[in-house]
């Protein structure tokens, strides 16, 4: 009789052998893809294969002839009996990382670069093909790729611009996945939504409120002492100043403050009080809103993104008449949009999308599951909850931008949420 020792041995071996054969069955069906060119990476913790692919887009996908350009994605392999999870990226993408929705459902992992970011860059940047069309059918094509590969069932899923991404893509291709899940993700209603205002003048305690506003006021008032101490931050950041002003961006800075506050949920009790010194207010500024957010290389990096906002996605301005007395360098008369377009570029929004997409979205949609954080800026233009469409809504308390997670959701949220997908993908998930 075969012993419990020999036993397990042979059911890791027969493991083993399954696992590598596998990967040299998936090497294969990858050779045989067209438009794929791929290379093998070290495998993820916990995952039997990774490959970093380049995958060949049109940079029209009505019109071939215009030309073609690679785009970068990394493929993560668990097992061709598994889910997939494709990665609605907003931005580039340096390095393969595992997203905690793919961990959690034990699904395969396709993380997908969003088009004229990162490495996924045509050889000339025409801006008329950076749209949400085009973004989307890239998705599609890659979809039409890897379910070759993949027969089970796929989820789409991404973070903030890229969980918008996911809630456009199911928008244009509404078959192409059976559940998306966008976390953190706005779908704003015009250039500038007014909503995200109300949210800053409504969110926490009035008390924190006002110490927002009067630290924002002191560091402005003191601005003489302040800007020596922020150019030799910038100086040793290595931060050029030609797209804005040095005291332009010293000013965007202190009005993007309250965003990024509530954002990334910042600490009240934290706000230096009038007693603290300028080096302190400076520090403690930085901290919350980076200077260099508004320097030539984060507007160029992000360049793209601003295209997208100000051409069709909408963003949000700065309320500068409620500092007047307090600007120097930007105009009192009118909001200045946080759109940085490349090279100052004149953009013209077009708002069909956003009509088309919210009245979409009001009729309601099914298998979404939106996570949101509650005290997240970007919470204020995330898709209102409705009971039309089978779907489910996360807001979770005290949750912000960077930590609105599966792994911060209460475990009434959590077992909501599990039942939720298992009900949908007609899976079991195993230790939630």
């Amino acid at each position: 009789m075969m012993n419990r020792y020999t036993f397990s041995v042979l059911l890791f071996f027969i493991s083993f052998f399954i696992s590598n054969a596998q990967v040299e069955n998936l090497d294969t069906l990858l050779f045989e893809l067209p438009d794929v060119i791929f290379a093998k990476l070290e495998p993820a913790k916990g995952y039997q294969a990774t490959y970093e692919l380049k995958i060949k887009q049109p940079l029209d996908h009505e019109d071939s002839s215009k030309g073609f350009f690679y785009q970068k994605a990394f493929l993560t392999h668990k097992g061709f009996d598994r889910p997939t999870v494709l990665i609605t990226e907003g931005y580039d993408r340096d390095e393969n990382r595992i997203y905690e929705l793919t961990d959690f459902i034990g699904a395969n992992q396709i993380d997908v670069e969003h088009r004229f970011f990162g490495e996924s860059l045509p050889d000339s940047l025409d801006y008329d093909y950076l749209n949400l069309k085009q973004a989307t059918a890239d998705l599609h094509h890659i979809k039409q790729l890897f379910e070759r590969l993949y027969a089970g069932k796929w989820v789409s899923t991404g973070i903030s611009k890229g969980g918008a991404t996911t809630i456009y893509y199911r928008y244009f291709y509404p078959d192409d996945v059976d559940v998306s899940v966008p976390y953190v993700a706005p779908i704003n209603r015009e250039l500038e939504d007014q909503r995200l205002y109300s949210f800053l003048e409504t969110i926490g305690s009035d008390e924190c409120r006002g110490k927002i506003r009067a630290f924002q006021e002191r560091i402005l008032s003191d601005r003489d002492q302040a800007l020596p101490l922020l150019k030799f931050y910038s100086l040793g950041a290595k931060v050029n100043y030609t797209y804005h002003t040095f005291e332009e961006a010293f000013e965007y800075t202190v009005l993007e403050y309250p965003f990024s506050f509530w954002q990334y949920g910042k600490d009240c009790s934290a706000i230096p009080d009038e007693n603290a010194s300028t080096a302190q207010m400076v520090t403690y500024l930085l901290s919350v809103s980076d200077i260099a957010f508004f320097g030539d290389e984060q507007i160029k990096k992000y360049g793209s993104h601003y295209y997208q906002s100000a051409q069709e996605m909408g963003y949000y301005g700065y309320e500068t008449s409620k500092f007047e007395g307090f600007l120097v360098a930007l105009p009192n008369d009118e909001n200045p949009q946080a759109t940085f377009v490349p090279n100052k570029m004149e953009v013209e929004f077009d708002g069909q999308l956003l009509k088309d997409v919210n009245n979409w979205l009001e009729k309601g949609v099914d298998r979404m599951a939106y996570i949101n954080g509650a005290i997240d800026t970007w919470s204020a233009t995330a898709v209102p909850q409705s009971e039309k469409g089978d779907s489910e809504w996360f807001f979770l308390k005290g949750k912000h931008h960077g930590n609105a997670r599966i792994t911060e959701m209460t475990d009434t949220e959590k077992e909501r949420f599990t039942a939720t997908l298992e009900k949908w993908l007609s899976i079991n998930i195993e230790n939630p």
